[in-house]
């Protein structure tokens, strides 16, 4: 698309002024890839005035205001603009009493009970900030269930002729298993008429589904993975909606998402900047100032070891895993295969919270094993030092729709462990015989989901790190992967493009 667009980019989070998971690193490091490709695109995030506080960014007021009413009710916000990176242009729509809270999306007890009422308020703010602020958008991207509702609000209103005549709509799914469903009264907080409460748009068995009701309007669906758009259209991995999905398989594509190399790349990450670690690396031709692959991993693998109480052996291979501990990442075919895993001599270390279950019997694991060590909770150094000390990285995934640690460990010549499903697939060669001979392996796949796939590809990985020549190839084909913003901002563009080819003949 050679003409520059003007894209309104709009999620529930987005780094550095909120984040839960990947979807923050995906939205802004799209947003600022599509900026460097000449669009004009302007981020609009909530103002979770708490997590915000400690991004380093700085927050002005516009002096704009919107007001909504909703379900009888006005409701007003400021609109505040910030930059990031001194790149992506950002609106922040601020109302307290929706948004500045604990976390973004619950608490302790569950989801916050006024979700529907909060992201409702939200994705009817994004287009009356866009009116107030002039901003002209030829496109909105939503992404996930917090948004989704902009698909049928800017559609709807184009048929009762207000002013978003050929204005296209692209939604992207980051986890289907996340809806957005809500009982049915909450329709009224959608500000659109009760007709539109049908089965074939924005009722889903009686509740309110924003997901569903996204994806029936959108002009172009997206999601992470083109496997994982494939997956999404089956029973097994449709949760409940792979009809509704298979009716838009037209216009349904998927994308594996890029890595802000910025951030996640060994040559320039600024952790390892840290004078106190001074330990960037890179393969060659790697600048002076940037360690070569093997003493780089080495001085941060002796770190890692040293912070988690594991003994200084640079001899076995140190694998590491940092995700939720739940079932749908695999933990619980780590604990089946937890004695066999032991065996093959690695020493692992666990970053990451999740089932209470699974947590505690991981944090005990460790207390019983010498070459386990378990963090439980989140520390963004200590994610980026795992990275790139770890040997192995292990995702054992049953369901996984894009994947960003897999991305991020080959960057650091981590190779990781990964199961066949979702972007896993599209972003991990299997290491075999022929794929090392065509410079094509770029870690180790589980031949099933199962304690016996992992445990096989477990031994392979160790096969191959006791054979350094062979080990260093795959190591530094992985590393030289371009897994960049801009090549997969330049496919968005191209859905993007045909986003607005249907508006205009809508």
């Amino acid at each position: 698309m050679g003409v520059a667009v003007r894209i309104i980019l709009t999620s529930s989070e987005a780094v550095p002024l909120a984040k839960t998971g990947g979807l923050a690193d995906v939205v802004t490091g799209l947003g600022k890839a599509l900026t460097r490709l000449g669009h004009e695109v302007t981020l609009v995030v909530p103002y979770y005035r708490r997590q915000s506080a400690g991004a380093g960014l700085a927050i002005e007021d516009t002096g704009q205001s919107v007001t909504l009413e909703m379900a009888g009710e006005p409701v007003t916000a400021s609109l505040l603009r910030t930059r990031i990176d001194d790149v992506l242009e950002t609106v922040l729509i601020d109302q307290p009493a929706l948004f500045d809270r604990e976390s973004l999306y619950g608490d302790a007890s569950g989801p916050y009970q006024d979700n529907a009422r909060r992201f409702c308020f939200f994705s009817r703010a994004v287009l009356e900030a866009a009116r107030t602020l002039e901003l002209q958008p030829d496109l909105v991207h939503a992404n996930d269930w917090q948004t989704a509702l902009l698909a049928p609000l800017v559609q709807i209103a184009e048929r009762r002729g207000e002013r978003m005549v050929g204005l296209g709509v692209v939604l992207t799914i980051h986890n289907l298993a996340f809806q957005g469903q809500f009982w049915q009264w909450d329709m009224r907080l959608t500000g659109l008429d009760w007709v539109h409460f049908n089965y074939t748009e924005l009722e889903y068995y009686g509740d309110l589904n924003l997901l569903k009701g996204g994806i029936v309007f959108a002009d172009q669906v997206t999601t992470v993975s083109p496997t994982y758009a494939r997956e999404i259209q089956t029973p097994e991995f449709g949760c409940g909606l792979d009809g509704v999905l298979r009716t838009r398989a037209d216009s349904l594509t998927g994308i594996l998402n890029g890595v802000d190399e910025g951030i996640w790349s060994p040559e320039c990450d600024p952790v390892l900047a840290d004078e106190a670690i001074a330990a960037n690396y890179g393969v060659p031709p790697q600048p002076p100032c940037v360690l070569p692959v093997d003493d780089g991993k080495a001085k941060v693998k002796r770190l890692v070891q040293q912070r988690m109480e594991l003994s200084p052996d640079g001899d076995r291979p140190l694998v590491g895993m940092i995700c939720r501990m739940t079932q749908q990442k695999g933990f619980d075919l780590i604990r089946e295969a937890a004695d066999s895993l032991l065996e093959t001599g690695c020493q692992f270390v666990f970053l990451g919270t999740g089932d209470a279950e699974l947590q505690q019997w991981c944090h005990d694991w460790a207390e019983q094993h010498e070459q386990v060590a378990a963090t439980i909770g989140f520390s963004e150094e200590l994610a980026h030092l795992i990275e790139a000390g770890a040997d192995l990285f292990l995702m054992p995934s049953r369901c996984e729709p894009c994947g960003l640690n897999q991305m991020y460990s080959q960057r650091y010549g981590t190779l990781p462990i990964v199961t066949p499903v979702g972007g896993l697939c599209d972003s991990v060669v299997d290491l075999t015989d022929e794929t090392f001979e065509d410079r094509t392996a770029s870690g180790f796949v589980c031949h099933s989901i199962t304690r016996e796939g992992l445990v096989d590809a477990l031994e392979r990985a160790v096969a191959c790190y006791r054979e350094p020549a062979r080990w260093r190839r795959v190591q530094e084909q992985a590393m030289r992967l371009d897994r960049s913003w801009a090549r997969s901002a330049e496919a968005y563009v191209e859905v993007y493009e045909r986003a607005l080819d249907g508006a205009r003949n809508r």
